[in-house]
């Protein structure tokens, strides 16, 4: 169920470090929300929302609590038992966004949240657009390092060279013949300890690989010139999220 920017592998490698996910991973800014009700025309509040994807439910907690009905898709089984013990009142049920396990034209809106790389959008895109309601919205977003911040640029260019350009996986890519996309982007921040953001850093796919040599001396490194460069221990991680939404 890959995309080309992902491998099965990778696919599957976070269900190895689930509980660090949830935990670790940024959560979204509220104003993504209030663009996706924006270019939408309708509020999240009682809207039918399939949250694909859904990991340990890091954007489903935060569209439940605007009061939308959420159900979540995940294909994982150690992800998906960390999205029951996080949000053990909101549906989830186990698929992925290749074979949607919903019916048809049953939501208002299907959301991807830094999960849609991992699909084969010829067959995903499909599948969603089935899934909305006519008028419904598909909603793409994801949190990517905001590499015009200087450290931030640094730490990229010191991975790209350990680990290649594809340590980062993320993909805005539909193929030909979807409905049109409408694209924002959000800047948004969090202050967080250098230990916390290096844990963030170990859930990426890359890290969590078996066998992929020099993870272990890359994050040691980092903790070294990290505590150097930000003495107080705190470091303010900036993101840019891109939101991409169609309506059917």
């Amino acid at each position: 169920m890959t995309h080309p920017s992902g491998t099965p592998a990778r696919a599957r490698a976070f269900d190895r470090a689930a509980t660090r996910y949830g935990t670790y991973r940024p959560p979204y800014p509220a104003t993504l929300f209030d663009l996706l009700e924006q270019q939408a025309g309708r509020t999240l509040t009682g809207a039918r929302v399939a949250d694909v994807g859904a990991g340990t439910g890091i954007a489903t907690a935060l569209l439940h609590a605007r009061g939308a009905h959420v159900i979540g898709v995940e294909p994982g089984h150690a992800m998906a038992e960390e999205f029951h013990r996080r949000l053990p009142r909101v549906p989830l049920v186990r698929g992925d966004g290749n074979r949607l396990p919903l019916a048809d034209a049953c939501a208002d809106f299907v959301t991807y949240a830094q999960s849609f790389h991992w699909t084969d959008p010829h067959r995903s895109v499909p599948e969603a657009l089935r899934v909305l309601r006519p008028g419904g919205v598909l909603a793409l977003f994801w949190n990517e390092p905001d590499t015009t911040v200087e450290w931030i640029a640094a730490q990229d260019a010191r991975l790209h060279r350990r680990f290649g350009p594809g340590w980062y996986v993320s993909d805005h890519s539909v193929p030909p013949g979807c409905p049109p996309f409408e694209q924002r982007r959000l800047r948004w921040s969090r202050r967080i300890s250098v230990d916390a953001h290096l844990a963030k850093l170990a859930t990426h796919s890359l890290f969590l690989l078996p066998g992929q040599d020099g993870t272990e001396d890359f994050l040691a490194a980092e903790r070294a010139l990290l505590t150097r460069q930000f003495p107080a221990g705190e470091v303010e991680e900036h993101y840019t999220v891109t939101l991409r939404t169609a309506v059917r």
